[in-house]
């Protein structure tokens, strides 16, 4: 196969929440556009979906358009649609797992994981990794050297520092940590997005970026001079720049992404302009990931109702980008 014919593979997820659903109504929409192929337990998929289950991605191609192509594996017992099987909890992970090698084995293009729940990976398997990001991270042998990219056809942004308190932002945030986020995101665009010259717009951590020191230091100390020596180096950046004023449709067209200092200055504006668009990419990895933006929605888990647009667009995504490697 070459790369414009591996089909992205979906890992499946939760299988409690609204992963199934919607990868098969993913699959649905993209059908004869994007090749793919679902791995999970085919039991836990919409009764209504068509599917064959192959050995390996090369039967994909040979499948009807109308079936969906499915690597299967048995996981025990049934899906309960809103709670989560403990026992389920290890084959979530290997399938996330088998979606990796295959795509490092050239097998595939690129995985899209639907959402997990942490807690049920935890109690069932006792997962040690605070969530895909890290485990991804971790297989690919990488350690902390990726970044979170949200991105939709509005806008992409970056937060530089994600799941912590707001009062560790500070410190947590460093001239080192902030040039290897800016790095990775400037690698990422060109290799991934094929930007040839990215073009980065960096968010100061204090309101209107310190407003000369008034309002907090770390512009002046550090931010502004780690930025202005990336710039000798070649880096096309902008900034400290206030953030409230970077993310209005003017604003956006002077940039290719936009690195956020913490995760509510990242995810706010691209939730507000994109809600079901967004996608979450993960740069850093020496393969390509993407997964929809949000969770694993119990509350509206079997009901029909999920919307299935952020998954669509992850698949879809990740197959653009394979095909721009």
């Amino acid at each position: 196969m070459n790369q414009h014919t591996r089909p992205v593979v979906i890992s499946c997820g939760e299988p409690a929440g609204i992963g199934p659903e919607v990868a098969a109504r993913a699959w649905a929409a993209l059908a004869g556009e994007v090749p793919m192929v679902w791995l999970g337990d085919p039991a836990h998929l919409p009764a209504d979906t068509p599917f064959r289950v192959i050995k390996n991605t090369d039967q994909a191609a040979l499948l009807a358009p109308d079936l969906l192509p499915v690597i299967a594996r048995d996981f025990g017992s049934p899906r309960v649609a809103g709670t989560a099987d403990p026992a389920h909890a290890q084959h979530v992970i290997d399938m996330i797992a088998l979606g990796v090698s295959m795509v490092r084995d050239g097998a595939a293009s690129a995985i899209c994981t639907a959402p997990i729940h942490k807690k049920a990976l935890k109690d069932g398997a006792n997962f040690p990794y605070p969530g895909h990001t890290e485990y991804l991270a971790a297989l690919a042998g990488v350690d902390d050297d990726v970044v979170m990219m949200l991105a939709s056809d509005q806008l992409r942004v970056v937060p530089a520092t994600i799941h912590i308190a707001l009062d560790q932002v500070a410190v947590q945030l460093t001239p080192v940590s902030l040039r290897q986020v800016i790095e990775i995101t400037h690698a990422g665009l060109r290799d991934r997005f094929g930007i040839a010259a990215p073009r980065l717009a960096i968010a100061g951590l204090n309101p209107h970026a310190g407003e000369g020191g008034t309002m907090g230091q770390q512009e002046i100390v550090w931010i502004t001079p780690l930025i202005e020596q990336m710039k000798t180096e070649g880096f096309d950046l902008a900034g400290p720049l206030p953030a409230d004023t970077m993310f209005h449709a003017a604003a956006r067209t002077q940039y290719d992404a936009a690195i956020a200092m913490y995760h509510d200055q990242a995810l706010i504006p691209i939730k507000t302009l994109d809600f079901d668009q967004g996608v979450n990419v993960t740069l850093g990895l020496p393969f390509i990931r993407t997964s929809p933006d949000h969770g694993t929605a119990f509350d509206i888990a079997g009901k029909g109702i999920a919307n299935p647009t952020s998954m669509i667009c992850a698949i879809r995504m990740a197959y653009e980008m394979a095909q721009s490697a």
